[in-house]
C-alpha cells in the first residue's frame, strides 16, 4: 500500500522531495508547493459548491495545459456570478449589467463572495485538513476577505520570494466561460511513484481567455495605473509562452471574446489614469499597450530577475530585453488584429 506524502513526518517528506529534486533539477522548495496546490484544487472541486467554480491564470496554464514552462504559486478562481447572484443575473448566458445596475451588481457580487468565502469555503477547507491529518492551517487573508491563505508546514524555505502559503483568490463578477474540464497531478508524482499524491479533476478556463485576460492587465500597468500587486512580471513572460505555443494567434483571431473580455472589465474592473477611466475597448479594438516605460519598467525588470533567481522558471531564462521585444511583437499583432 502507498503512503501519502501529505502524511509523512516533515524529515521523511524532505527526503523525498530532495530524491525528487536530484531528479528532475527544480528547487524542493517548489516542488513543495505544487503538492499543496494540488491538494487545495481538489478539495474546492470535490466540495458541493465545485461545479459553480472555474480554475483560471496562470497555474491552470502551467498546471493543466503545459502552455507556460514557469512554476505558478497561486489559485485564481471564478464562482459564477449566476449562482451567487441569480436574482440579478435572471439566467442570462453571460450576464453584464447596464448603466444603471453596475455598481449593485459589483456591491451584491463582493458582498455575497465574502460572505460565501467565511462561511462555506474556510470550513471546508478546515475539515479536510482534519479528516485528512496534513500539516496545515487556513484563514482568511486579512486584508481581502475575498482571498483563502492555506499556510503549510514547509521542509524548505527556498529565498523568500515564493513563500510557504497557497493563497486562493476568488472571484465573482463572471460565469467563467468558456471552460472544460482537465485532469491536474502534481508535478513530483512522476519521480516518487511509490508514494500517494493529491490529484485534482477542475473546470478550467480556456487559455484564449486567459490570454486576453493578461493581455489586458499588461494594458492597465503600461497605461500607468497603479501596481497593486507583487510578482507581476509573469504576466509579460507568460504572454510570451502563450505565443510560443501557439495559444495567441488562435486567441487575437478571437475577436468576439476579445470583445467580451474588454466589456466585462469595463464594467466590473475600472480603472483611471489621471482621472480618466483606461478604455478596455481601444485596447482590443488597435491600441493595446504591452511595453511600459519608466518606473514601472525598472520595477518589471526587477521583478523578473527575482522570479528568475528563484527557479520559477522551469528552462533557461531569456533575457529581459528579449522579453520585451517578444511583447512588443505581439503587441503589434494583436493591434493589427484588432483594426481589421
Amino acid at each position: 500500500m502507498t503512503e501519502a506524502f501529505l502524511r509523512l513526518e516533515s524529515e521523511d517528506r524532505r527526503n523525498a522531495l530532495e530524491v525528487a529534486a536530484s531528479r528532475c533539477g527544480r528547487p524542493v522548495h517548489l516542488l513543495e508547493k505544487d503538492v499543496w496546490v494540488v491538494w487545495a484544487l481538489n478539495v474546492m472541486f470535490s466540495a458541493s459548491f465545485g461545479e459553480h467554480l472555474v480554475f483560471k491564470g496562470g497555474t491552470s496554464l502551467s498546471k493543466v495545459y503545459g502552455a507556460i514552462r514557469r512554476f505558478s504559486e497561486d489559485v485564481d478562481l471564478t464562482y459564477d456570478i449566476r449562482a451567487i447572484a441569480p436574482d440579478l443575473t435572471d439566467g442570462q448566458t453571460d450576464p453584464l449589467p447596464n448603466g444603471s445596475q453596475q455598481k449593485r451588481w459589483t456591491k451584491v457580487s463582493r458582498e455575497r463572495l465574502g460572505q460565501w468565502v467565511s462561511s462555506t469555503v474556510l470550513p471546508t477547507l478546515s475539515a479536510a485538513i482534519d479528516v485528512e491529518r496534513v500539516p496545515a492551517t487556513v484563514s482568511v487573508r486579512p486584508d481581502s476577505p475575498d482571498a483563502i491563505q492555506i499556510a503549510y508546514q514547509s521542509v524548505s524555505p527556498g529565498s523568500g520570494y515564493v513563500s510557504p502559503v497557497v493563497l486562493l483568490e476568488f472571484g465573482a463578477r463572471s460565469t467563467g466561460e468558456p471552460s472544460e474540464e482537465r485532469w491536474v497531478q502534481c508535478d513530483v508524482a512522476q519521480y516518487l511513484p511509490t508514494l500517494e499524491f493529491p490529484v485534482a479533476r477542475p473546470r478550467v478556463m480556456r487559455v484564449e481567455r486567459t490570454f486576453w485576460e493578461k493581455a489586458t492587465a499588461i494594458h492597465v500597468m503600461c497605461s500607468g495605473a497603479k501596481i497593486r500587486t507583487g510578482r507581476f512580471s509573469r504576466h509579460w513572460y507568460d504572454l510570451v509562452q502563450l505565443d510560443k505555443t501557439g495559444h495567441a494567434a488562435s486567441a487575437l483571431e478571437d475577436r468576439t471574446l476579445a470583445n467580451q473580455v474588454a466589456a466585462h472589465k469595463s464594467w466590473f474592473f475600472e480603472e483611471k489614469v489621471d482621472g480618466k477611466p483606461i478604455d478596455y475597448a481601444t485596447a482590443v479594438t488597435g491600441g493595446l499597450r504591452l511595453v511600459p516605460k519608466d518606473a514601472v519598467l525598472a520595477a518589471l525588470r526587477d521583478d523578473y530577475q527575482k522570479m528568475v533567481a528563484d527557479g520559477l522558471l522551469l528552462d533557461a531564462a531569456e533575457p529581459f530585453d528579449t522579453l520585451l521585444e517578444r511583447c512588443r511583437q505581439i503587441e503589434e499583432r494583436a493591434n493589427r488584429a484588432g483594426q481589421t
